[in-house]
């Protein structure tokens, strides 16, 4: 889960999007981070969602429902850093230092993506359902990769193997806390209150992600800020709860 390459995004198997971070590292953004490398990010994201954004998004309810499909097919193949990558990573650097450099590198990643789409939408397009599809699909992918890499920091991994790990995250995302097991598992049927939660928590995703259309560049200052603040508000909130809950405090457990 953790191999990517350089420059290949190709889509999936049976026609999936290809995933934000196959080919660059959304999550790696760092202050030492060029800015050309910050292009690519934002480049590889937005070909993500775009592949399979042009089907499926048609109205708010068929739109949650085939954005929350989206999300679910993405998330076990997103390269994900365990603790000792992480540590091998930012050497030198304790727990909550890390926290900081996920969370601040995430954020940007995702105003980059708010930015290029702004960017994109001079003037209103019909295409305009597609692009905010894609920035929410892009966003979100950055976003999980984020929650899960805190959960590593911590020391506080969803059990199981790495496809039900992720959607363990998808429900921490959606709940903006660190995972929470219920008796039975996490039930993500069509229909269930946990997947009905999630569509309506992607469909206001969607709808921050319109504000990236307004004209005349605008868009692309406003998609940026917003994108930013919300991914740091979102790592903060999942950060603070495991923090309250890890065994391993401040410090690396060894």
């Amino acid at each position: 889960m953790d191999k990517t390459t350089e420059g290949g995004h190709a889509a999936g198997p049976g026609g999936q999007p290809a995933l934000p971070g196959e080919g660059a590292e959304p999550g790696e953004i760092s202050e030492g981070s060029s800015l050309s490398r910050r292009r690519r990010v934002m480049a590889a994201t937005s070909r993500v969602a775009r592949r399979s954004g042009r089907a499926g998004w048609s109205g708010v309810s068929s739109g949650g429902r085939w954005l929350t499909s989206q999300v679910l097919a993405m998330a076990p193949r997103l390269p994900i850093r365990d603790q000792h990558k992480l540590r091998a990573q930012f050497p030198g650097l304790e727990p909550e230092e890390v926290a900081d450099r996920l969370i601040l590198g995430a954020s940007r990643a995702a105003a980059s993506v708010g930015a290029a789409v702004g960017a994109s939408m001079l003037l209103p397009l019909p295409s305009a359902p597609v692009e905010v599809a894609v920035e929410t699909l892009a966003v979100v992918g950055i976003e999980l990769k984020l929650v899960a890499e805190l959960h590593e920091v911590y020391g506080m991994r969803a059990p199981g193997p790495a496809p039900e790990r992720m959607v363990a995250y998808v429900v921490a995302w959606s709940h903006r806390r660190g995972v929470a097991l219920v008796p039975g598992g996490l039930a993500l049927a069509v229909g269930s209150p946990l997947r009905r939660q999630l569509e309506r928590r992607l469909i206001a995703r969607a709808g921050r992600s319109a504000v990236s259309l307004m004209p005349l560049l605008t868009g692309a200052a406003a998609g940026a800020m917003l994108n930013r603040r919300e991914t740091r508000r979102l790592g903060t909130e999942v950060r603070n709860d495991l923090r309250r809950r890890s065994s391993q405090g401040s410090r690396w457990a060894d």
